[in-house]
């Protein structure tokens, strides 16, 4: 049998390239939970609707999504069970796929902050040969009472902000504390990208996609969101424990995932 190069050389590009691809759409998976309103005033409907997603948010592309083990929203002290509100919906993502989403309505009945949070069902990724788990939360103000942003919901991965996250102006300085079973996670890896919602935000290279952060030795992480709009900060850290997936034991990433909005100077 003779010895095609030429052949040899472009299977193995093209095989390195389907690497490449799996690997790049792999790389920025977020769970997502945006309101349209992060900060709802007295003279403002109290009614606020949110989208839920699991989303690459700058490319735009999309996964399907199941119904999450949990949704609910901690107010007041008080922790409410959503998941009855979820109401499924397919949306189109930039590749012109239709993906299963969610929408969910509420209505803030008191002043105070409520914290809309999310725990997704696991998600196998075959590219990675893991499953991901991201607990999400975004922080909704209602009729300007600030109290309770900074609570914790007790996940097992959470980002707890050391920043008021809302009412901020894009240039600020964001900084919270990574946490996993309660406690401080040091020098652990964070990923944050921006939600290119109407797709007027074109990367000039790959890496400016998902910017990758480190937090410091107690935890905390700092980022300037440099623009107006809905970012997203996804802790990634591997659980102890493991899943099975067609009889064999597969890694866990736990992402937890803190969605917060700038707004631009008028």
């Amino acid at each position: 049998m003779t010895y095609d190069r030429t052949k040899s050389i472009t299977v193995g590009l093209i095989a390195c390239s389907i690497y490449i691809a799996l690997a790049s759409s792999a790389s920025a998976h977020f769970q997502m939970i945006i309101p349209d309103d992060d900060m709802v005033s007295q003279n403002e409907s109290p009614t606020i609707n949110l989208d839920v997603r699991f989303w690459h948010p700058l490319e735009g592309h999309g996964m399907d999504m199941v119904t999450p083990a949990k949704f609910g929203v901690l107010t007041s002290g008080k922790d409410l069970n959503l998941s009855d509100t979820l109401q499924p919906q397919k949306v189109e993502d930039h590749n012109g796929d239709k993906r299963d989403t969610f929408t969910a309505k509420y209505r803030l009945k008191k002043p105070g902050d409520h914290i809309f949070y999310i725990e997704p069902k696991p998600y196998w990724e075959p590219a990675e040969e893991s499953f991901i788990v991201h607990y999400t939360k975004v922080v909704v103000n209602g009729f300007g009472m600030e109290a309770g942003w900074d609570e914790e919901i007790g996940q097992k991965a959470e980002i707890v902000p050391l920043t008021r996250p809302y009412g901020l102006w894009a240039g600020n300085v964001f900084q919270g504390i990574v946490k996993v079973n309660g406690e401080p996670v040091p020098f652990s890896e964070v990923e944050v990208e921006y939600y290119n919602r109407d797709g007027g935000v074109t990367p000039p290279a790959d890496p400016m996609i998902t910017q990758v952060i480190k937090a410091d030795a107690n935890g905390v992480f700092t980022y300037v969101m440099p623009w107006g709009g809905w970012w997203g900060f996804a802790a990634l850290n591997e659980d102890e424990n493991t899943m099975q997936h067609d009889g064999k034991d597969y890694p866990v990433e736990l992402g937890a995932v803190l969605w917060v909005k700038t707004h631009e100077r008028k």
